[in-house]
This record gives structure tokens, C-alpha cells and sequence, in this order.
């Protein structure tokens, strides 16, 4: 065959290729972003229930949208929201002793009361109680009431409470006597 007539044939064959190959391309990325469209929609629908990929949520947005009908057409169990309470008394617990002067310290909380007892290494009680008291409320929903003390023996009936039901009998009266015995320790934030 003739150079002269294979160049171009060649060069008509890429160019004829090339075009074929875009429309390939353009048709492709319609279709990739119709299907991200979808996700997205599907993402973002509150009735879709996916396990998620990170269950703790570390490293994730808290976000939820619904409509008036869907609020409407909900159950009574399905309003219910539960408190951890043993996470939420180890989170306080462990943010206490990151400050210094704190060396020992307890933390019960019940369904709107916290009491943290605490023992001290050459901290002023006062500010060991106002740092105890700011640190449970910056965590724990506005309606508790949280209680501190340095009196190291709290420790102890505080510890004896954590396997207690709201159901027992004296569980009340046990906690109304600590709540009391706190009192006489500094409280920590003027009210």
C-alpha cells in the first residue's frame, strides 16, 4: 500500500476511535453521577435502615431529616431516648482526673442526679469543686442536679450504690443520706 494513503487511514481510524471512545465517556459520567444522585437520596433518607460502616460515629455528623407526616405517623416508642448512664459517669470520672490535684475520684449517675466524690493532693477544695461540678455540667443534660464532695469516704458508699435498682427499697433513702453528706463539702459554681 501507498505511505502516502496510510498515514491518513491511520489517522482517521484514531480520530473515528477517539470520537467513539467520548461518547463512551460522556455517556459513562451521566450515568456515574445519576448513580451518586441516587445514593445521596438514599443517604440521606431517614426511613433507610443501613448498618452503618462506623458504628461508634466517630467520625461522623449527627443528622436526620423528616417530614410532618413521618413525625405524625410514629409510635410512642419510637420518642423514647435513653441516657448511658455508666459511659456518661466514666466520661466525667476520667475528665476530673485529667486535672491536676484530683487523685482518686467516683461518679454515679442516676436518672437526674449526679454525685462525684473525689480525693485531693494540695488542691484547694472550693476549686476542686467548682472544676468537679463545671465538668459534670458541661456533659450531662441541663435538668441534673450534681452534687460533689472531697470527703474520701464517699467514695465508698457511692461504689456501694452502683449495682442498686431504682426499684430498691432503701436506693432513695441512701441516696437523699449521701446527697446530705455532700452538702457539707464545698459545691463548687455559685448558683
Amino acid at each position: 500500500m501507498n505511505r502516502q494513503l496510510i498515514f491518513p487511514f491511520l489517522l482517521l481510524t484514531a480520530i473515528i476511535l477517539a470520537g467513539c471512545g467520548g461518547t463512551d465517556n460522556a455517556a459513562d459520567d451521566e450515568r456515574n453521577q445519576a448513580e451518586e444522585r441516587n445514593q445521596i437520596v438514599e443517604e440521606l433518607d431517614p426511613e433507610q435502615e443501613t448498618t452503618p460502616s462506623n458504628p461508634s460515629g466517630d467520625d461522623k455528623l449527627g443528622y436526620v431529616r423528616y417530614t410532618k407526616e413521618q413525625i405524625e405517623n410514629e409510635t410512642e416508642e419510637q420518642h423514647n431516648v435513653t441516657i448511658d448512664r455508666t459511659n456518661l459517669a466514666n466520661m466525667i470520672t476520667r475528665i476530673i482526673l485529667r486535672n491536676d490535684g484530683f487523685n482518686e475520684a467516683a461518679t454515679l449517675v442516676t436518672d437526674d442526679k449526679a454525685l462525684i466524690a473525689y480525693d485531693l493532693d494540695e488542691l484547694d477544695a472550693a476549686r476542686a469543686a467548682d472544676m468537679a461540678k463545671k465538668t459534670a455540667v458541661s456533659i450531662l443534660p441541663g435538668y441534673f442536679d450534681v452534687y460533689v464532695s472531697d470527703n474520701e469516704t464517699l467514695i465508698h458508699d457511692i461504689q456501694s450504690l452502683h449495682n442498686s435498682s431504682v426499684q430498691d427499697n432503701d436506693y432513695d433513702n441512701t441516696i437523699n443520706q449521701i446527697i446530705k453528706e455532700m452538702k457539707k463539702s464545698p459545691q463548687g459554681m455559685e448558683e
